[in-house]
Formats: C-alpha cells, sequence, structure tokens
C-alpha cells in the first residue's frame, strides 16, 4: 500500500480492500501472539520441521526441534513432535523422556500419559505401565483407552477383581463399547461368576452381532447350566467363525450324541475333524461321549493343528469355560448312565424272579 502511494500506482477496488485489510488484521495478529507470548519465529521453524517430516527428511527435522528446545526448553510442540520422532525410530526411553516434559509442561496432557503407559507396556514394564493408567484414570476417569488397557494388563496379571473394578467403572461412561463388555465377561468367567459373565457376553453380542466369540461363551454357558437346546442355537450361529467353526461342530456333535442324535453326530464330528484334525481328534479322544462312535469317524494319519488368532485372554477364558462344562456335562452324562445301569438291573431281577 505505502508503494503504491510513494508511487502513484493504482490497484483496483478489490486488491485495494484486500491491501487495507492485510494491513489491519496483520499488526492485530502480532500483537495477539505478543500477548499471549507466542513467538511468530517459533512457530514458523515448529511448521517447517513439520513439513520436512512429511517429506521424510527427519534428521533435518529433527535437528531444527533440537534446536527450538534449546533456545525454548517449555515448546510444548517441539517436544510433542520428537517425542513421536523417537517412538518411530525405536527410542523408547528417549521417547518416554519427552512425554513425561509434554505432561510437566502441560497437566492436563492426558494422551501423553497413556502414551507413556503404552511405551512401558511395550517394554515388558506391565507394573509400571498399570500405575501410570490408574493415575491418568484418577486424572480423567472418563478415559476410554486407558480403562480398556489397564482392564487388559489386570487380566493378563491375572488379577481379575481388580480387572471387573476398573472395567465397570468404564462402562458408566461408555455402556454402548463391545470391548468393556466383553472384558467383563471374560473376566467374571475367570472368578467362575458364570451368572454375571452371561450378563455381559449377551450385552457384548447384542452390540455387535458380527463378532462370534461372545456367542460361543454363551453357548458353552448354556452347556455349563445343562441347557442344550441354547447352547446348540449359539453353536450353530458360531459355525461360520474361521477361528470357532471346528469348536463349534464338536460341542454340536456332543450336543446330539447327549440327545441320542448318532447320526447327526457323526456328520458334525466328521466336519470338526476335517477343520482342524489334529485338535478335535485330541478332544474326541479325551471324551468319553465319543466311544459309541469312534469307527464312524474318519480321523486322517497326518494331523494338522491350526493356529489360533484369539488372544491369549480370550483362549485362556474360552478353555477354562470348556473344562468346567465338559466337568459339568460329563457328571451328569454319568448319573445318567448309572441310572440307565440300575433301572435295567431292576428290570433284570424282575424278569428272573418271575422265571422262578
Amino acid at each position: 500500500m505505502l508503494y503504491g502511494l510513494i508511487f502513484s500506482y493504482k490497484y483496483n477496488i478489490i486488491v485495494k480492500t484486500f491491501i487495507y485489510l492485510i494491513s489491519i488484521l496483520m499488526p492485530i495478529g502480532i500483537l495477539i501472539f505478543e500477548y499471549k507470548k507466542i513467538s511468530i519465529l517459533e512457530n514458523i521453524t515448529y511448521y517447517i520441521a513439520k513439513a520436512l517430516l512429511a517429506v521424510g527428511s527427519t534428521k533435518k527435522a529433527k535437528s531444527i526441534l533440537l534446536g527450538l528446545i534449546e533456545n525454548n526448553p517449555q515448546n510444548y510442540n517441539a517436544h510433542k513432535i520428537l517425542a513421536e520422532i523417537y517412538e518411530k525410530e525405536g527410542g523408547i526411553r528417549k521417547s518416554i523422556d519427552e512425554y513425561v516434559v509434554c505432561i510437566e509442561i502441560n497437566k492436563q496432557d492426558y494422551d501423553s500419559y497413556y502414551k507413556i503407559a503404552t511405551l512401558l507396556s511395550e517394554s515388558e514394564k506391565k507394573d509400571e505401565a498399570i500405575e501410570m493408567l490408574t493415575n491418568l484414570l484418577e486424572k480423567k476417569p472418563d478415559y476410554y483407552n486407558a480403562s480398556l488397557s489397564l482392564g487388559d494388563l489386570l487380566i493378563e496379571k491375572e488379577s481379575y477383581k481388580e480387572a471387573v473394578s476398573v472395567l465397570i467403572d468404564a462402562i458408566k461412561y461408555n455402556p454402548g463399547s463391545f470391548e468393556l463388555n466383553y472384558e467383563l465377561g471374560i473376566a467374571y468367567t475367570m472368578l467362575n461368576d458364570f451368572k454375571s459373565a452371561k450378563e455381559y457376553y449377551e450385552k457384548s453380542a447384542e452390540i455387535n452381532s458380527l463378532i462370534h466369540n461372545p456367542k460361543y461363551s454363551l453357548a458353552q454357558i448354556a452347556m455349563l447350566y445343562k441347557d442344550l437346546d441354547l447352547a446348540e442355537k449359539y453353536f450353530q450361529e458360531t459355525i461360520d467363525d474361521e477361528e470357532l467353526s471346528a469348536d463349534s461342530y464338536y460341542e454340536l456333535s456332543k450336543i446330539n450324541l447327549m440327545k441320542g442324535n448318532k447320526d447327526l453326530a457323526i456328520k458334525y464330528a466328521n466336519i470338526a475333524i476335517d477343520l482342524n484334525s489334529k485338535k478335535i481328534a485330541r478332544k474326541i479322544k479325551n471324551e468319553p461321549l465319543f466311544i459309541t462312535i469312534l469307527t464312524k469317524l474318519s480321523i486322517p494319519f497326518n494331523l494338522e493343528e491350526k493356529k489360533s488368532k484369539l488372544t491369549n485372554k480370550e483362549i485362556k477364558a474360552k478353555e477354562h469355560l470348556e473344562n468346567t462344562s465338559d466337568i459339568t456335562i460329563n457328571m451328569g452324562y454319568t448319573d445318567f448312565k448309572k441310572k440307565t445301569k440300575t433301572e435295567k438291573e431292576r428290570v433284570d431281577n424282575s424278569a428272573e424272579l418271575l422265571k422262578n
């Protein structure tokens, strides 16, 4: 604008309006930055560093960020980006140190709290991670990922009561969370509180019907309570799941044996063997129910077992339910066999007396 005045340069009205606006807004912007003690040069330098990161010049970006921190140790943004760079490079200790500085600068930087806990957990420092997450949730109890991670770590440590406490608190803020309801189902399963486990598996199955693990757990709980029809219904709903199909067909075979449907039991057992031969063959060998149909089963010579994709906590909860329901079912089946034997003996004795 000054150039135009000095040299009598003529601008059209749009250009003039734009120049007037800039000449008014720029000084105001500078005053606001100064009032808030924000360095314009620091910010320009920071965005240059981010641009360098975007094009893959990590070394140059890191050098600029370190320079910014040297000039101003309280530069939060520089510490944050540097922490992320160290994390990507695998410098976990350095990354944690930078996140700690971020928290010291901004006490409400809950994401940095969570990041530190995650890095500690990945470094197998589980107890420190638990402590960090506990502290974070005291400051911000509705932090969803922190609750989920803490619950997961406590389940991993087999501290199931503590896990339930954390997850119950978290579900107040996120009642529609599949993960929280499912984790509670697992925790209650390991505490042998099958009534509560059933409640949370049902909720998680209702929230996301496309994930079949809760339904499989509900089927096992139904088996535990000897509700064969309900168990059969749930197992039928899980046979299309690649991870659960072999076990589901195996359980359906067991149910049909108990119901006296041998042909259907043989069909289901052979499907299960075909899907995961080694695992199902081992299960059949250890289950007395299958003695009556062993000769009808097509068990191959070269047995193969598929590797499970379930997490450790899911496998433990699944096996715990299977083992518990097996004990219950076998007890009931043994009682049934004893009752049948006693009845047979009574009939035979009566027949013998009639002969005499």
